[in-house]
C-alpha cells in the first residue's frame, strides 16, 4: 500500500530552511528504504486529483529523477533498481502514470507524459511495456475523449518517441502513431493545443517514419499537413511546423525534390513577413539543406570510392532567389542588440545561412551578393554599412581564393578605415570581416596571402589601435590578430614577417586583458588565447628574448592573482578565471622555449620558481584552474626531463586527490594524461610512485561511479608507465591484462549504431592497443615471455577491429602497430598464432591501401616484423 507523503513533499519546499531539511532527509530515507513503495507513493500523489499542486509538482520531479540521470554510470543503476521492482507494482505505478494523462491539471498532465516516457525507456527496449503504445492510441481514438487527454497523450507520444530507438517499434504501430499525430494536427475538430502536441510530437516521430517516407503518397500526405499546419493562424503551431521541415530536410534529403517549389514559397513568405521565431526556423531549413549538400560535396571528393548519396543541388537551383531573400534579413538587425555568444536574431541567422551557401556553391554566389555590398557600403544608415560588411565576411569561405583575391584587394583598405566608423555595430563586424580575411586569405605557405610586407605595418597599426575599443569590438579585434598570426606558423621567410612587431603586439594584449572592462564579450579570456597564438606561431629564432622575457612578467602575474581579495563567489570566478587564463599562456611559453636545446635553458632557470607557483594555485580551489594548471605540468616535465623527480614528492599529493575526484572528472581524466606525461620525462624514476598510481588507476577502471570518457586514457597510461619501467611492470601485468581482456570484450557488445556511444568504442579500442603496444615495447630488452599468454587475445581483438567498417582511422593504425609490437617483442613464440590468423595479410594490405601515409608507414613495418617473423 503507498504511504500518504503529501506533508513531507510540502515540507521540503517550506522557506524555513530547517523544516525543509527535515523533510528532505525523510523523503531521501523512505526512497533508500523502500524505493518500490516510494515511487508508488510519488505516483499516487501526482495522479489524485485532490492533492495540493505543489505536492504534485515535487512527486513528478521526484519520479523522474529516480529513473533518469544526466551522468551515464548513475543512469544505469537507475535503470538496474527500476528493472529490480516486482512486476505487479509496476503495473500499478505505470497505470497510475497513464491515468494523470486525463488529469485537468494541465502540470500534472505534462509531468506524467514524461515520467511515461522515461519508463518507456526502460521497458519498450526490453519489450516488456507491449501495451503502451495501444493504451495511448486508444485516448486517440475513442469518442468521448476530452481534448486534454489528447494533447497529453500526443505530448506522451512526443516524449518517447524522443526517447526510445526507431528499432523498438515495429512497422504497424508506427504506422498507427503517425496516423495519429497527423490526426491531432488537422486544424478541423482539434483545439490549439492539441494541434501543437500533434505537431511536436511529429517532430519527435520523424526518425521513425523511414518506411512512410519512402512511399510516395504516405510521404506527400505527411508534406501537406506540415505544409498546411506551417500556415497555422497561432504562431506557437507554424514554428513547430518549420522546425518538422528543418527535421525533414535533414532527415529525408533525397525525397524532397517534388516539394522544393512550395517549401521555397513557405520559407520566403516566413522570411519575409512572419514573427521573428517562425522566421528563423524558415532560414534554418535552408541552412539544414547547405549543411545536407556540403556533407555530399565531402561524400564526392573523388579521394573515395565509394558510392555517394544523391546530390540534388536544391541551393544552385535555387540561387537566384535564396541570396536576395537571406541578403534582405542582414537589415533587420537589433538596434540595442548586445554582442555576446547566445544572442540569435533573424540578421545573424541569414549572414550564417549566406555563409553556408558561399560553402555550398562556391564561386557562384560572388556575383549575387557582390552588388549588394556595393550599393549599401557608404549609405549613410548604419543598418546597410553593417549588412554589407556582413555580407562580404560571410562569403570569404567556399568562392576560390581567384575569385575572391580581387575584391577583397580592393576592399581591404575601406575595411580599414572602417575600424573607425561611428557606429559601434559596424565596428564590430568589420573586425569580425578582417578576422575573416586573415583566416581564409592569408596562407603564406601555400603561397598567396592578402597581406604583403608592404601593407602590413597599417594592417597592424589599425588592429592595435582598435584594440582599444569598446570590449566586442576589441574581442574581434583579437580575433583577427589570433588569424594573422596563425597564418605565419610554419610559414618560411614569410615567418619573420611579424616579429618586428611581437613586442607591441604582446603589449597590447596584456593591456587588453588587463581592462577593467576585460570581462565583457569575454575580451580578457579572448586577449590571453591570442597572446597564447602570438607566441606559439612566432619565429623561436627570432622571438626567443621576446618570449623570454615575457616568462617573468606572466609568473608576476599569476603570483599577484593569489593575493587577489576574495569576499563573494563572484570574486572567486573571477580569479579562477584569471589564474587559467595565465596558467594556459605559461604552458604555451614553457613548450615553445623547451621545443630547441638553444632556449630550453630558459625553462630550466626558472623551473623551480614556475612549479612554485602551480603549486600554489592547487591551494585555490577551481577544477578550471587546476585542468590548466596539470597540462601546464605536463609541458614543464616534458621540457625538465629527469630533473623534474625533485617536484614528485610534493606534487604526487596532488596527484592522487585528483586521480580520485570523480566529481570533476575532467580534472581526473587530465591528471591521468600528465602521468603518462611524466613517465615520459621520468622513465625508471617514476617507480617509487607506480604502486599508488597503479592502484589507483585499477579502482578507477573498476568503479561504475567514474565517467566513461575517463576510462580511455587510463589505458593509454597503462602502456606509459609499462614504457617508463620496463620489466618492473612485471607486478602489475596480470591485474591490468585481465582488465583490458575485459574492456574489450565490452567494445565487442556495444551497439555500434549509437553515434555517441560509436565514438566511444573507437577511443577505448584505441587505448587498449596502445597499451598493449607500451606494455609489449616495455618488456622488449627483458620479460617478453610474459605476453606470450596474451598474444591470442591481442590478435583475437585486432580482428575483430579490422571487421569493422566504422573504426576510425586512429584505432586502424593503433591495432596495426600492436600487431607489429608482438612480432618485434615476443618473436618466435606467436609464429604459429600469425600462421593460424589468416586476416593478418588481407588486413595490412588494406591499410596500404589508405590515403593516410603515417597509416601506410606503420603496416609496412608491421609487415616487416611478420615477414621476419616468419622466415626465422
Amino acid at each position: 500500500m503507498a504511504m500518504e507523503i503529501t506533508q513531507f513533499l510540502l515540507a521540503a519546499q517550506s522557506p524555513d530552511a530547517r523544516v525543509r531539511t527535515e523533510a528532505e532527509g525523510s523523503l531521501k530515507q523512505f526512497q533508500e528504504q523502500n524505493l518500490p513503495q516510494f515511487l508508488l507513493s510519488l505516483s499516487f500523489e501526482l495522479a489524485n486529483n485532490d492533492k495540493p499542486s505543489e505536492s504534485r509538482r515535487l512527486a513528478g520531479i521526484l519520479l523522474k529523477n529516480s529513473l533518469d540521470a544526466k551522468d551515464s554510470g548513475r543512469k544505469e543503476l537507475l535503470v538496474k533498481q527500476w528493472c529490480a521492482i516486482d512486476l505487479a507494482l509496476k503495473s500499478q505505478i505505470k497505470e497510475l502514470l497513464l491515468r494523470t494523462l486525463a488529469s485537468s491539471v494541465p502540470e500534472a498532465r505534462h509531468t506524467s507524459a514524461q515520467v511515461v516516457a522515461k519508463v518507456a525507456s526502460i521497458e519498450v527496449p526490453q519489450k516488456q511495456w507491449p501495451e503502451l503504445v495501444g493504451s495511448l492510441l486508444n485516448n486517440m481514438t475513442q469518442q468521448e475523449s476530452p481534448a486534454h487527454l489528447k494533447q497529453s497523450t500526443l505530448e506522451t507520444l512526443g516524449y518517447v518517441c524522443e526517447e526510445i530507438s526507431h528499432h523498438d517499434l515495429v512497422q504497424d504501430e508506427v504506422n498507427s502513431v503517425l496516423t495519429a499525430v497527423v490526426q491531432g494536427m488537422n486544424q478541423s475538430g482539434n483545439n490549439a493545443e492539441v494541434r501543437l502536441a500533434a505537431t511536436k510530437a511529429l517532430l519527435n516521430a520523424l526518425d521513425f517514419s523511414q518506411t512512410n517516407f519512402e512511399n510516395e503518397m504516405e510521404r506527400t500526405y505527411i508534406m501537406k499537413m506540415v505544409c498546411e499546419t506551417a500556415c497555422a493562424k497561432e504562431a506557437v503551431i507554424r514554428q513547430a511546423a518549420f522546425e518538422c521541415l528543418v527535421s525533414i530536410a535533414s532527415t529525408y534529403y533525397e525525397v524532397l525534390e517534388q516539394y522544393m517549389q512550395t517549401l521555397f514559397e513557405l520559407t520566403s513568405k516566413a522570411v519575409k513577413g512572419d514573427e521573428e521565431s517562425v522566421a528563423l526556423q524558415a532560414v534554418e531549413f535552408w541552412s539544414t539543406i547547405c549543411d545536407e549538400e556540403i556533407d555530399r560535396q565531402d561524400y564526392d571528393s573523388p579521394d573515395t570510392g565509394d558510392s555517394s548519396p544523391p546530390h540534388s543541388g536544391f541551393i544552385e537551383k535555387a540561387l537566384p532567389h535564396l541570396v536576395p531573400m537571406l541578403l534582405e534579413t542582414l537589415e533587420k538587425q537589433d538596434e540595442d542588440q548586445d554582442h555576446e555568444d547566445d544572442v540569435w536574431n533573424i540578421s545573424m541567422a541569414g549572414g550564417t545561412c549566406l555563409g553556408l551557401v558561399a560553402r555550398t556553391v562556391g564561386d557562384g554566389i560572388v556575383p549575387l551578393v557582390m552588388p549588394f555590398v556595393e550599393v549599401n557600403i557608404r549609405k549613410p544608415n548604419w543598418r546597410s554599412r553593417e549588412a554589407a560588411t556582413y555580407a562580404f565576411g560571410s562569403i570569404l569561405e567556399g568562392p576560390t581564393i581567384d575569385k575572391l583575391a580581387p575584391m577583397v584587394a580592393a576592399g581591404l583598405e575601406f575595411l580599414l578605415t572602417a575600424t573607425k566608423d561611428e557606429n559601434n555595430h559596424v565596428r564590430d563586424t568589420t573586425a569580425w570581416t578582417l578576422s575573416r580575411i586573415f583566416e581564409f586569405l592569408h596562407t603564406p605557405d601555400s603561397g598567396f596571402s592578402v597581406i604583403s610586407p608592404q601593407n602590413l605595418p597599417r594592417i597592424v597599426g589599425v588592429l592595435l589601435e582598435s584594440m582599444k575599443d569598446v570590449p566586442n569590438v576589441a574581442e574581434k579585434v583579437c580575433g583577427a590578430i589570433y588569424n594573422l598570426a596563425q597564418g605565419y606558423e610554419d610559414a618560411g621567410a614569410s615567418s619573420s614577417l611579424l616579429s618586428p612587431y611581437l613586442t607591441e603586439i604582446i603589449q597590447h594584449l596584456l593591456a587588453a586583458a588587463e581592462r577593467t572592462d576585460g570581462a565583457e564579450s569575454k575580451l580578457r579570456s579572448a586577449a590571453y588565447e591570442t597572446l597564447n597564438e602570438v607566441v606559439r606561431c612566432s619565429n623561436l629564432l627570432e622571438a626567443s628574448g621576446i618570449v623570454g622575457q615575457l616568462l617573468p612578467v606572466i609568473m608576476a602575474k599569476l603570483g599577484q592573482t593569489m593575493d587577489l581579495q576574495v569576499v563573494a563567489t563572484e570574486d572567486r570566478e573571477k580569479q579562477a578565471e584569471l589564474q587559467a587564463s595565465l596558467c594556459g599562456v605559461l604552458q604555451v611559453i614553457i613548450q615553445k622555449l623547451s621545443s630547441k636545446d638553444e632556449t630550453k635553458p630558459i625553462i630550466m632557470q626558472s623551473a623551480d620558481q614556475i612549479m612554485m607557483l602551480f603549486l600554489r594555485v592547487f591551494g585555490c580551489h577551481s577544477s578550471s584552474v587546476h585542468e590548466e594548471a596539470m597540462l601546464a605540468i605536463g609541458a614543464l616535465a616534458y621540457a625538465t626531463g629527469a630533473e623534474f623527480a625533485k617536484y614528485m614528492p610534493e606534487l604526487f599529493k596532488y596527484l592522487q586527490t585528483w586521480l580520485q575526484n570523480f566529481e570533476e572528472y575532467q580534472v581526473c581524466s587530465i591528471t591521468v594524461g600528465v602521468i603518462g606525461d611524466i613517465c615520459r620525462a621520468l622513465d625508471d624514476k617514476i617507480l617509487p610512485f607506480c604502486d599508488q598510481i597503479m592502484s589507483l588507476l585499477i579502482q578507477n577502471l573498476q568503479s561504475d561511479a567514474l565517467h566513461r570518457s575517463v576510462k580511455p586514457p587510463i589505458f593509454s597510461c597503462f602502456g606509459d608507465i609499462a614504457l617508463a619501467i620496463g620489466a618492473q611492470f612485471e607486478r602489475y601485468v596480470a591485474t591490468a591484462l585481465q582488465i583490458m581482456q575485459g574492456a574489450a570484450h565490452v567494445c565487442a557488445q556495444m551497439d555500434t549504431l549509437d553515434e555517441e556511444l560509436m565514438d566511444y568504442a573507437n577511443q577505448l579500442r584505441r587505448s587498449i592497443f596502445e597499451a598493449y603496444s607500451g606494455i609489449l615495447q616495455g618488456f622488449k630488452d627483458a620479460k617478453a615471455e610474459l605476453m606470450v599468454p596474451y598474444a591470442q587475445h591481442l590478435l583475437q581483438f585486432v580482428e575483430l577491429v579490422s571487421k569493422d567498417s566504422l573504426r576510425d582511422e586512429s584505432v586502424t593504425k593503433a591495432a596495426v602497430a600492436a600487431m607489429g609490437d608482438l612480432a618485434d617483442v615476443v618473436g618466435d613464440k606467436t609464429k604459429p598464432l600469425f600462421s593460424n590468423f589468416s586476416f593478418c595479410g588481407e588486413f595490412l594490405n588494406e591499410c596500404l591501401d589508405s590515403e593516410d601515409e603515417d597509416l601506410k608507414d606503420t603496416a609496412r613495418w608491421t609487415q616487416g616484423m611478420i615477414a621476419r617473423l616468419m622466415v626465422t
